[in-house]
């Protein structure tokens, strides 16, 4: 391990010697200690330009993986399997558009997506109830950023819109011929691929990753 760096009170950023791992952006890989039986999926946050491995962690309360690799500092040995999920964009499809919604940590896949192809013509819902949640938001555009933020409000340059990523979904129809990456909570994802079936985006162009 190389080390890691908190991006918010609750969330942190782990680094890891990648030891020629191949992926393609927007899959996972399952960690945890080495000799623990205890691990845990979490997707690539880093490109495959990058000469080390990076993943988003969330610490959650009680949580035993987590925590331990929180504590975690350089030089500790971690267990890494991987990688897997299909949660990829085609060859064929980055010339097109792309609407990415994230909530939470769910916005590691569109980290490593927009690292990984910077000419991708793409709009950026990152949902989270403070400016706390916006992890690493200035790896994006911030013209193709939109913080959908339920409590308080984002630093200057930030578009921010005051509520969940579904109601401003809602408010803003999405031309059918968009690809559309959803990545958090499962009623979100419900919810946003009823609101994007209402706009006639067909099903073969919306893509969905669980979270929690």
């Amino acid at each position: 391990m190389l080390g890691n760096r908190d991006v918010s009170p609750s969330a942190f950023v782990l680094r890891l010697e990648r030891n020629g791992l191949d992926f393609r952006p927007g899959q996972w890989i399952n960690l945890g200690g080495r000799g623990s039986l205890e691990r845990r999926e979490y997707t690539i946050y880093s490109s495959p330009s990058q000469d080390f491995l990076e993943v988003l962690v969330k610490e959650v309360e009680g949580g035993t993986v987590s925590r331990d690799l929180r504590l975690r500092r350089e030089g500790d040995l971690l267990a890494v399997d991987g990688p897997h999920g299909s949660f990829c964009i085609a060859p064929q499809a980055r010339g097109g558009k792309f609407l990415f919604i994230g909530t939470g940590t769910g916005v590691s896949p569109f980290h490593c997506l927009t690292l990984s192809y910077p000419d991708l013509d793409y709009v950026l819902l990152h949902g989270a109830r403070t400016r706390e949640g916006l992890y690493d938001h200035e790896a994006f555009d911030p013209r193709r950023l939109t913080a959908c933020l339920t409590r308080g409000e984002a630093e200057p340059g930030i578009s921010v819109f005051p509520g969940r990523v579904t109601v401003w979904l809602r408010e803003h129809p999405v031309e059918p011929d968009r690809y559309c990456y959803l990545c958090g909570n499962s009623d979100m994802i419900y919810e946003c691929y009823a609101i994007l079936r209402g706009y006639s985006v067909p099903a073969s162009r919306i893509f969905a990753e669980v979270y929690f």
